[in-house]
């Protein structure tokens, strides 16, 4: 009898496996018991299986203290990082278990099991070029203040770009400019190249024709850069009033759409229209001062200013 129960827990095993939920005696369907760890049959009752893995949490915790007590995994796992995350760390502290200090010897000896365990999570080339660039991409998303979507979205556009081959004759830094780039422009973040340029380690050109491979061979469908998302970064640097803001958002969505603001830098269209409204509203804001905060000559301002007052 306990040969034939084991025969049928076996093959409950084997056909949960394989996603098959049928009874052995009666081919009937199987179903969660009023226990969590018996699985019965629904048509003759039989209990097919017992000691079922129980997934619910071990514990009720109520604070974060008492979580981080009764958690026994590590952080969730994030493209952002080579391996997933899914790596061991050796702790920095030179205590044992009993937290006391170790030996100068066992110290040393717990220096080179971290140096070596540090070299073996990038085991050949790929990983090596994985944790460079999300390190670079980590690095220039602190520093323009991008969130952590924009980061992971960056780091899959990487990984992409390396399966098909685009770092050949190009630079780490580079591509990863331009994953990042691309992840602002599909996430909504009004971020410009130059923007980008000035944190990365290499110069525009290459990191433009970085990112026009990028897009083009791993098929991105990305949609023009709205100028109105620019628009409050400027005026928050530019501490303008909100009449000044409310007269060049109207502005602004007065011309989205037609056919002279095609191909021109949403940049530059946003400048210009800041200044338009800045003199409809008269606030007194400089092309040079605009300039500055939008990274764009006073050029461009002149250019495009006028057809904002002509349309108004």
């Amino acid at each position: 009898m306990v040969g034939d129960r084991e025969e049928i827990q076996m093959i409950v095993r084997d056909s949960t496996d394989q996603e098959v939920a049928k009874c052995p005696e009666c081919n009937g369907p199987i179903s969660p018991g009023t226990t969590l760890d018996e699985t019965v049959c629904e048509e003759c009752g039989l209990i097919v299986a017992e000691d079922r893995l129980d997934r619910s949490p071990e514990w009720r915790a109520f604070t974060h203290q008492e979580h981080q007590q009764k958690a026994r995994v590590g952080a969730p796992t994030t493209p952002t990082m080579h391996d997933k995350g899914l790596s061991t760390q050796i702790g920095w502290q030179n205590k044992d278990a009993n937290g006391q200090s170790l030996s100068p010897r066992k110290r040393k000896q717990l220096g080179r099991l971290r140096k070596w365990h540090k070299r073996c999570q990038t085991w050949d080339g790929k990983e090596r070029n994985l944790k460079q660039a999300f390190s670079e991409i980590d690095r220039m998303a602190s520093a323009l203040g991008l969130p952590k979507s924009a980061c992971e979205t960056a780091s899959v556009i990487y990984r992409r770009a390396l399966s098909a081959n685009l770092l050949l004759g190009r630079s780490i830094e580079s591509v990863a400019t331009a994953t990042l780039y691309a992840a602002a422009r599909t996430e909504g973040i009004p971020r410009t190249l130059d923007e980008m340029t000035s944190v990365a380690r290499v110069e525009y050109n290459r990191i433009a024709r970085a990112y026009r491979a990028v897009i083009a061979e791993l098929e991105l469908a990305i949609e023009p850069t709205d100028p109105i998302a620019y628009l409050p970064r400027f005026t928050s640097e530019l501490d303008c009033s909100q009449a000044t803001h409310r007269k060049t958002r109207e502005l602004l969505e007065g011309v989205v759409g037609r056919h002279y603001t095609s191909g021109k830098s949403p940049v530059g269209l946003a400048a210009a229209a800041l200044y338009a409204g800045s003199c409809l509203t008269g606030d007194p804001l400089t092309q040079q001062e605009i300039s500055d905060v939008a990274n764009v000559t006073t050029m461009t301002i002149r250019t495009h200013y006028r057809e904002f007052l002509n349309d108004e």
